[in-house]
């Protein structure tokens, strides 16, 4: 279904391609901008020195070593990156190095030297192995600016790293004398699909493009990896080794840096300056945004079209392509079963996959034989397709599922609501639900169906790139769908269950796919390829786990959480695994594999998502159980996401504890006989859930935190206070007073708050003599916390004012601010389960931060 998380919530801020500069601004891109040719060239000339090696090697904590190097690229270089830049940059010069090697020992040298694979490849190798040239930083700036090219250099002559003004060299060496560059187009694209292109492979890929039906091809057709394929096996013929997404990243860098300099073009500009290959696009584009007019003409020759017909493209003409690896290139036409998704109902991809082996809002991409071979092989996958393609027409791939030899057609809905005429087409079946459910009134552009479950339909939108309609059945199963039935009103039921129980994880700040609820019956959720496992967590033993443990009574409390995990297989009954069975099975879903760190991660993530519901539903007096939930990997952002859908399906309630009140799934498991009128009392305890779900977006207590300070020089101190209880939803006050000058002002100002009867929690931010937290702490039998700015003149001295006070004192002092704040929410928390909630979410996320980076640690020790 993930990460959601904050991309798949948050909104665009340009149409720019990640990675891509416009007017000297760097969209989307961590710390800011990408490197330039010369910034790298000005970190390696001062890497390259021997004391700055030495110190590197012989230091753990190296944030002055990089706040040298960013002074000393400064001063020699004018290049302005700040420690934090620099070190980053360091790490993954580093890490490149060490999969280029990797990648070139791999293929066993027949691809060439590594330097094909990494930019600066020999700078780097020769400050890591060989200690960096005998002259140190001279000798690595005459290497990189004095004409001798290295290997690397000499691949990379024609990269995808365009620049106004045509030669990196040049520029580095001229940029004094160029005042007015910064206010020049500057378009940068990067690319990370192992080396550059040369001039020679631009041009025949540009020629193949050109040929009339390529351009027909590319313009019909609205998912073209077909089309790619054949371009790139074109270019085998003519001696070149590009695989088909390499050939459609070129395509779309190449309209895309064309219509860039067409939207910005200036009478002082000249294109074919900002551009090397402007005038073969052009002729390109021109003929294309004419369409067929100037075919009937016969006329070949690019035109003069208005310029707002060159960049004005069609969605259809931006050119969708499955995310799947590149696989080896042959002449031969691909078979028919291998180019594209399978729709429809029982599509069975192997002996592994059942035809529900997903379930989220994404179709899995496990096939045993071909998936994990593939995903061994996948290099770290960085911007290649996403971040070359504009935010609104970009879309999120890694899809793998075969397709029959007819699509569903891409319709126009109004709604989606539920199906019950399961043998009905997709488009059938849509336009139906629309007319019986209009309670959505925003439009929808319905693609193809992605995947069926026994409970829910995916769709691709097409409007909407990356994301997918979760489309809910009428349909309840139990067993692994060997007893189904029809309930009217499940779909709107379970739709609304979900919706409920994902906003409250997202306020909470645990990361889903799910984006928005759409109608009544569906969502809209980010597109994933989902883990095939089922993650259980019980609180209390009961089902299927008292038989598997044979001698535990039902009711026995497991304190920590019970975990497990089931593989994804309804042929087998789901057969339970183990955390090494996982491990071994190396599925690589969008291309990240799942390892140990990745395994932990959802282990922890399962255990806070259920304390987190398990507390929520405490507040109606109802015992969450056991729960089963699902994960995804976001394909845009390659995240492990909560995915699938939490519904009354998903759990076992017993409200005030007691079984016999269950209101789940259980009891439609336990009917003897499936009669109309049973159907009606499950259906009534499905609605008593829908309708109770709801209050847990509501808080049942409230609270505040009243910051007092002694001055307005205080105030930035107080700020952060308040924006922090800001990010746990704690209202926060500002009150100026002094219990050195105004004693009898303060007290009024507590008796204030005092009286209305909100819980407060008080916070006394005053330096120098602290007077006003004891003063506080000693009149109300409401917290108080001390929060003194410390300085660094007197400060060691004045936190002992906050630090030794009277007998019969109780206030507590914290120097953070942010600290401080949490501390506050810990109290609320007690009686406000939202404010708990993000709590508990905050320390999932400190955890999965610590483990990622540590990962990241690894990954560029050499």
């Amino acid at each position: 279904m993930e990460e959601v998380g904050a991309h798949q919530r948050g909104g665009y801020t340009s149409s720019a391609p990640e990675g891509v500069q416009v007017q000297g601004a760097l969209l989307g891109v961590e710390e800011g901008r990408h490197w330039t040719d010369e910034e790298v060239r000005a970190l390696l000339c001062v890497w390259a020195d021997r004391r700055v090696r030495e110190s590197l090697k012989s230091t753990l904590h190296n944030k002055y070593i990089f706040q040298e190097i960013s002074s000393q690229m400064q001063r020699t270089f004018g290049v302005v990156r700040n420690w934090k830049q620099c070190r980053t940059k360091y790490k993954n010069l580093k890490y490149d190095y060490k999969m280029a090697k990797s990648t070139h020992a791999a293929r066993a040298g027949r691809s060439g030297s590594p330097g094909k694979y990494m930019k600066f490849f020999h700078e780097v190798e020769a400050i890591l192995l060989g200690g960096g040239p005998e002259e140190g930083s001279l000798g690595m700036k005459s290497r990189l600016y004095d004409g001798e090219k290295t290997p690397a250099a000499c691949e990379n002559d024609n990269s995808d790293h365009y620049d106004v003004d045509s030669d990196m060299d040049s520029k580095w060496r001229g940029r004094a004398a160029e005042p007015s560059a910064a206010d020049q187009l500057h378009v940068v694209t990067v690319s990370d699909t192992g080396r550059n292109w040369s001039d020679q492979e631009v041009r025949a890929l540009i020629r193949v493009w050109s040929d009339e039906r390529v351009r027909r091809q590319l313009e019909s057709s609205t998912r073209k990896r077909d089309v790619f394929t054949q371009i790139s096996n074109r270019l085998m013929q003519q001696g070149i080794e590009r695989d088909w997404k390499q050939c459609h990243t070129k395509y779309k860098n190449l309209k895309y840096l064309y219509r860039s300099l067409q939207k910005g073009r200036t009478d002082e500009a000249d294109p074919k300056r900002l551009m090397r290959y402007y005038g073969e696009v052009d002729a390109i584009m021109n003929r294309r945004a004419r369409g067929s007019w100037a075919d009937r003409r016969g006329d070949s020759r690019p035109s003069a079209a208005p310029e707002a017909d060159a960049h004005a493209m069609s969605e259809a003409e931006e050119g969708r392509c499955c995310d799947e690896s590149a696989s080896p290139v042959h002449l031969a036409k691909m078979p028919p079963e291998e180019q594209g998704m399978k729709t429809g109902s029982g599509h069975h991809l192997d002996q592994w996959h059942p035809p529900d082996v997903t379930t989220g809002c994404c179709e899995s991409s496990f096939a045993h034989g071909d998936t994990w071979s593939t995903g061994r092989g996948r290099k770290r996958k960085a911007d290649d397709e996403g971040a070359l393609l504009t935010p609104e027409k970009k879309i999120a791939d890694g899809v793998n599922f075969k397709e029959e030899q007819t699509h569903v057609p891409i319709i126009e809905v109004l709604s989606v609501c539920s199906m019950a005429d399961q043998d009905a087409p997709p488009q059938t079946q849509l336009r139906g639900a629309s007319k019986r459910n209009m309670t959505s009134t925003q439009e929808l552009s319905i693609g193809q169906k992605l995947n069926e479950g026994k409970t829910k339909q995916i769709f691709e939108i097409v409007d909407e790139p990356g994301l997918v309609l979760v489309q809910s059945k009428d349909q309840i199963t139990a067993g692994n769908a060997v007893r189904k039935d029809q309930m009217e009103g499940k779909a709107a039921i379970a739709n609304k269950t979900t919706s409920c129980v994902f906003e409250l994880l997202q306020q909470s700040g645990i990361k889903t796919a799910f984006v928005r609820q759409h109608s009544d019956t569906a969502f809209v959720a980010a597109h994933c390829e989902m883990i095939p496992i089922e993650w259980v967590c019980r609180r209390v033993a009961t089902g299927s786990f008292l038989k598997r443990n044979p001698g535990v009574k039902e009711g026995y409390r497991f304190s920590p959480l019970k975990m497990e995990m089931f593989f994804k297989d309804d042929a087998n009954n789901d057969p339970q695994w183990s955390e090494e069975q996982l491990l071994e099975a190396k599925f690589c879903p969008a291309g990240l594999g799942i390892g140990r760190c990745e395994v932990d991660i959802m282990n922890r993530s399962t255990v806070a998502i259920f304390e987190i519901l398990e507390k929520a539903w405490a507040t109606q007096n109802c015992t969450l159980v056991d729960m089963k939930i699902e994960f995804g990997v976001n394909v845009k952002t390659q995240e492990i996401v909560l995915a699938d859908v939490i519904d009354n399906d998903s759990w076992r309630l017993w409200p005030a504890g007691d079984r016999s009140q269950q209101k789940d799934k259980q009891v439609y498991r336990d009917l003897k006989e499936v009669t109309p009128e049973a159907m009606q009392m499950v259906k009534r305890n499905f609605e008593w859930v829908s309708e109770r779900v709801k209050l847990l977006l509501e808080s049942q207590a409230n609270g505040r935190v009243v910051v007092l300070m002694g001055s307005t020089s205080d105030m930035a101190h107080c700020e952060k206070i308040k924006k922090a209880c800001g990010s746990y939803g704690i209202p926060c006050v500002l009150r100026v007073t002094s219990a050195h000058k105004g004693p009898d002002e303060t007290l009024r100002i507590k008796a204030e708050y005092e009286g209305d009867g909100v819980p407060t929690v008080f916070v006394a931010v005053a330096g120098r003599s602290n007077g006003l937290g004891p003063v506080m702490s000693g009149n109300t039998a409401y917290p108080v916390i001390n929060c003194p700015p410390i300085t660094s003149d007197w400060g060691s001295q004045d936190v002992w004012s906050s630090l030794r006070m009277p007998s019969g004192l109780g206030c507590s002092t914290i120097l953070s601010p942010d600290a401080t704040a949490q501390f506050a929410a810990q109290i609320f928390g007690l009686t406000n389960h939202l404010v708990w909630c993000k709590l508990r979410a905050s320390m999932l996320n400190t955890w999965v931060a610590l483990k990622v980076a540590d990962k990241k640690l690894q990954a560029c020790t050499i």
